[in-house]
């Protein structure tokens, strides 16, 4: 039987979520022990990162908060899981023939928004308020949106380098199947009750506005 810290379990980020009472790492004695060292290791992230240097954590981290909504505490260690990634090479075995591969580009596109932080308000991206940080970064998709390029860079691939890593991240953490009530890796233990309304003994109803209880 795997240990879980109390401190651990039930969590959702920012105590959010639609289904009190879920933990999805109740689960965890019926995963095979393979699975179950890869999310258990998504748990215990690194607190020395590997990849990024200390000016792109600066800008990493808040990005990163902007594009998920982590405006408090639980947060998924986004940042950690994608540094992690980067340092060992584990990217999705393609990047944009326009773009770099995946940490060169992470590395420039950090350098620009920081650059573009020094321009527009004289201080660093880390020392701006949220709503200057947003409109940094909305610019980005924005330009995405219309097709245009941000810094000579195709902005729609820069945005889905971001959105990509970051959503691949978030949603790797047992924090956020928690918030939406997933269950976790189906093998071997494998699903019995199929369809809407449906639930196995150990899921709960969703209590979200409207829900069907």
């Amino acid at each position: 039987m795997t240990y879980i810290p109390p401190s651990q379990r039930g969590l959702t980020p920012q105590h959010a979520g639609r289904f009190p009472g879920f933990d999805t790492l109740e689960q965890v004695k019926y995963w095979d022990h393979a699975t179950a060292g890869v999310v258990l290791e998504r748990l215990a992230v690194a607190t020395q990162l590997a990849f990024f240097t200390a000016a792109e954590v600066a800008v990493a981290r808040p990005l990163l908060d902007l594009l998920l909504g982590q405006d408090g505490e639980p947060r998924v260690p986004v940042l950690e899981l994608i540094d992690t990634r980067l340092a060992r090479g584990e990217t999705d075995g393609w990047h944009y023939d326009d773009l770099p591969e995946d940490g060169d580009a992470w590395r420039q596109t950090l350098a620009w928004l920081e650059e573009d932080a020094q321009t527009r308000h004289f201080r660093g991206f880390s020392h701006l308020v949220a709503a200057e940080q947003a409109e940094l970064v909305q610019q980005v998709q924005d330009l995405s949106k219309s097709g245009d390029k941000w810094h000579g860079w195709n902005a729609t691939h820069v945005w889905s380098l971001w959105t990509r890593y970051a959503c691949t991240a978030f949603y790797s953490h047992p924090w956020a199947w928690n918030e939406m009530g997933f269950g976790g890796p189906a093998y071997p233990r494998g699903y019995l009750n199929i369809g809407v309304n449906a639930r196995e003994k150990w899921e709960v109803p969703d209590h979200g506005e409207g829900a069907a209880r």
